[in-house]
C-alpha cells in the first residue's frame, strides 16, 4: 500500500465514523424533531462551518454564482434524499438502511447514460442485476410486508446516486469549498422553508441540541472525507472500505437499540456491495 493509498483509506475510516455518527444522532432526536427541522439544523451547523472555514483560509473566490442552477438542482436531490435517509432510519433497523443506500453506485451505473451521456457495457447490467437480487434479500419482499422504511431509503439511494452524477458535472467548473458551501446555504433555505411550513419550527431543548450539533458536524465531515479520499486514490480502490459501515452499524443497532442481526440482511448487503464494487472495476 502507497503512503497516498494509505492516507486515502483514512480518510474513509472517517467518512465512516461520520455517516455512523449522522445515524446514531438522527434516531437520537428523532422524537423531539422530524426530519426537515433535522436538515435546517444540520445546514445551521454546517453553513457556519463552511463560512469560517472560507474567509480564515481566504478562499471567498470559490463561491460564485455561474452554475447556481445546477447547484440549485443537486440540493433538491440531495435534499430529498437525507430527508427520506433520516425518516428510514427511524423506520427500519439502521443495518437495512446501510444495506440499501450501497445501491447507490448501482443507480448512478444505470442513470450515467441519461445524465452524462456515458456508455454502459452489457456485462455492468448483469453485475447490476446481481446487486438488486441483493437488494430482494434485504427487503424480504415474499418473505413479509414491504414497509415504508424500505421504500423510503430505496428512494433516498436513488437520490443519492443523482446526487452523485450532478456532483461530477460540477467538479468540472467547480471547487470542493464552493459546492460545500452552496450545498449548506441552499439546504439551510429548503430547511427553513419546510421545517416552518406548519408554522411550527421545534427548537432544540439541552438533550437534544448536542445531537444535532454533532449531524452537523458528521454531516459534513463525511463529505469533506469522502471528496478528499476519491481525490488521493481511485473509487475502486477505497470503495472496500466502505463496507466496514454495514457490520458497524448492524452491531450498533444491536447493541443499543435491540435491533436483530438478520444473517440475510448482511449477505444481501455484502451481495450489493460487491456488485457496486465490481461496477467501479468495470468501468476503469
Amino acid at each position: 500500500m502507497t503512503p497516498q493509498t494509505l492516507r486515502a483509506a483514512l480518510w474513509m475510516l472517517g467518512a465512516i465514523a461520520s455517516f455512523t455518527s449522522m445515524a446514531v444522532g438522527g434516531r437520537a432526536v428523532s422524537h423531539a424533531l422530524d426530519t426537515f427541522e433535522i436538515m435546517m439544523y444540520r445546514s445551521v451547523t454546517g453553513v457556519v462551518v463552511m463560512v469560517t472555514i472560507i474567509v480564515l483560509t481566504r478562499r471567498t473566490a470559490d463561491i460564485r454564482r455561474d452554475y447556481l442552477g445546477q447547484h440549485l438542482i443537486r440540493n433538491i436531490c440531495h435534499f430529498t434524499g437525507q430527508n427520506l435517509w433520516f425518516l428510514a432510519i427511524t423506520l427500519i433497523p439502521l443495518a437495512q438502511v446501510f444495506a440499501l443506500e450501497f445501491t447507490s453506485p448501482i443507480w448512478v451505473l444505470l442513470l450515467a447514460p441519461l445524465i452524462l451521456g456515458e456508455k454502459v457495457r452489457p456485462i455492468q447490467l448483469v453485475v447490476a442485476a446481481a446487486g438488486f437480487g441483493g437488494v430482494l434479500l434485504v427487503a424480504d419482499p415474499f418473505g413479509g410486508s414491504l414497509s415504508p422504511g424500505l421504500l423510503w431509503a430505496g428512494l433516498a439511494a436513488v437520490s443519492f446516486a443523482l446526487t452523485n452524477l450532478l456532483t461530477r458535472r460540477l467538479t468540472r467548473h467547480e471547487t470542493v469549498a464552493g459546492i460545500l458551501f452552496w450545498l449548506t446555504v441552499l439546504q439551510l433555505m429548503f430547511g427553513l422553508a419546510t421545517a416552518g411550513f406548519d408554522g411550527d419550527i421545534a427548537l432544540p431543548d439541552a438533550t437534544t441540541l448536542p445531537w444535532v450539533v454533532m449531524i452537523g458536524l458528521a454531516g459534513l465531515c463525511a463529505h469533506w472525507c469522502l471528496t478528499n479520499a476519491l481525490s488521493l486514490a481511485p473509487a475502486s480502490t477505497i470503495m472496500p472500505i466502505d463496507f466496514a459501515r454495514l457490520p458497524l452499524i448492524a452491531t450498533i443497532g444491536a447493541l443499543f437499540y435491540a435491533e436483530p442481526l438478520d444473517p440475510m440482511v448482511l449477505l444481501g448487503g455484502t451481495i450489493v456491495f460487491f456488485a457496486a464494487w465490481a461496477n467501479l472495476r468495470l468501468a476503469r
